[in-house]
């Protein structure tokens, strides 16, 4: 009973502070481990391995994103989007497919915003298309694209499941500080 007292204390604890102290048992983790043995031991250990490669990426693509969409609503407002000046015909309709694509697969649609349905590319040509907006927080376009490049490049094996060579883990690290360095 004291054991079950504690666990619903840090339970709340673990809630309350935004914490994972790793002792609760994920039910999806523990449904797909029925699957595990049937999965090669060196897949398992490359997931493994490529799981912080993952964390880093996503967290900085979500970061670009709401930097984009933040700093455009910011200049134009919420209806920036609509703005043929700020968005491309092109990336704009290429967004909006992707978006209608998801909505007739029947599936839950990851977001209704269309620059959740942008490729990290075009992130890259919206930032560069946007100097005006984007000019004040970066030290150079140029450097913005070669990075923004580099880590295209680098998402590929990462989103693809795929490993990441031991210079690739390096230069995503080094273009992670390049891009946050443009920013200083």
């Amino acid at each position: 009973m004291t054991v079950q007292l504690m666990e619903e204390d840090l339970d709340a604890v673990e809630k309350e502070l935004a914490l994972d102290l790793g002792r609760a048992r994920d039910a999806a983790a523990d449904e797909a481990a029925e699957y595990y043995p049937q999965i090669e031991h060196a897949f398992r250990a490359e997931a493994k391995n490529m799981a912080p490669h993952y964390e880093i990426f996503y967290s900085l693509e979500r970061t670009i994103r709401a930097l984009v969409r933040d700093s455009l609503a910011d200049a134009d407002g919420p209806a920036w989007w609509e703005n043929a000046a700020r968005v491309t015909p092109k990336i704009k309709a290429d967004c909006e497919a992707r978006l209608q694509k998801e909505q007739d697969s029947g599936v839950t649609v990851r977001s209704d915003d269309p620059l959740d349905f942008s490729t990290f590319g075009e992130l890259g040509q919206i930032i560069t298309g946007n100097w005006d907006v984007f000019g004040s927080l970066f030290k150079s376009d140029k450097a913005v694209a070669r990075i923004m490049a580099n880590l295209n490049t680098l998402r590929g094996p990462i989103a693809h499941c795929t490993p990441l060579a031991e210079d690739e883990v390096v230069r995503l690290r080094l273009s992670v500080r390049d891009w946050f360095r443009q920013m200083e």
